[in-house]
């Protein structure tokens, strides 16, 4: 095989909740992970020359090595002595900087893509070991799905299938420092934290509206305060039919879940007119985070 190409699925977080800060500086997350059918497209082709090259069609990601892309295909290249080279194109469909784990799913997509393409044998488990060097999310992104993500985000509890819905993704015309929520984050001033558990039971019986109803992530303590059109976007979409929506990660991402396709077709077409949302997508869950196109 000399070329192969992989659609690489965004996440959105259903319930978010951070227990305690570590002493090394990383949070302990409680979190419901979920894949949705929003991707990038990456093309994996064997070049002559032992050198790594990564295009794209934005010009403001970097391409060299702070690119997970790049950090990934690297580390597996030093690890079983690949010599050839290798060309990488990115074709960003996925908002950046969103709160979707955008370059983690890439990372995600490269260690499957360098996994297929050179025949190393990874399984799914020695890719998610590998993977915690690249970014607490990426594991996660291998494999994909429902799961519960605890620790810092690396250990993970695959769940059930989450109810079939349509969600609705938007992204303000904003970029939110992670670090900065992280940073202005203050536990103990949290007047109530996310029904985890809740969402858990809500997901084994196929209960879609006991999801949504429970959607919560403490993250919004800190980014809606400061960006208030995330609550906009929010009450936005719960004014025309949603059964929820929340904020994705640490922002600025917005997604509502809706019943009714017809309605949530509707609402995004009025979110789009609003201006209020730079990228708007009508989408659905995915059991998958690379997909072979």
């Amino acid at each position: 095989m000399e070329e192969i190409t992989l659609k690489a699925m965004a996440k959105i977080n259903l319930g978010l909740d951070v227990i305690r800060r570590r002493e090394d500086g990383y949070h302990e997350v409680r979190m419901i992970m979920q894949t949705v059918n929003l991707y990038d497209e990456l093309t994996f082709r064997k070049q002559q020359g032992g050198r790594v090259r990564l295009t794209t069609n934005l010009r403001s990601l970097p391409t060299d090595g702070h690119n997970l892309i790049v950090k990934t295909v690297e580390l597996l290249r030093k690890e079983y002595g690949i010599k050839e080279g290798l060309s990488v194109h990115l074709k960003k469909k996925i908002p950046v900087a969103a709160g979707m784990a955008g370059g983690s799913t890439d990372a995600a997509a490269a260690f499957a893509g360098m996994n297929e393409l050179f025949d190393l044998g990874m399984t799914i488990e020695d890719m998610q070991k590998k993977a915690v060097a690249i970014g607490a999310d990426v594991p996660y992104c291998i494999q994909g799905g429902t799961a519960l993500s605890e620790g810092i985000g690396e250990i993970l509890t695959p769940l059930p299938s989450a109810p079939r819905c349509s969600v609705i993704i938007a992204k303000p015309p904003i970029h939110v420092s992670t670090r900065f929520v992280y940073e202005n984050l203050h536990l103990d001033k949290l007047e109530k934290h996310p029904d985890i558990d809740g969402i858990l039971d809500s997901i084994r019986e196929g209960n879609i509206r006991g999801v949504a109803e429970r959607l919560e992530n403490v993250l919004e303590t800190v980014t809606e305060k400061e960006y208030p059109v995330i609550g906009q976007i929010k009450q936005f979409l719960m004014q025309r039919g949603a059964l929820g929506a929340l904020m994705s990660g640490s922002g600025p991402t917005v997604f509502a879940l809706y019943d009714r396709n017809d309605l949530a077709a509707q609402a995004c077409e009025e979110l789009r007119r609003a201006g209020l949302a730079k990228q708007v997508y009508l989408t659905s869950f995915s059991d998958k985070t690379c997909i072979r196109k």
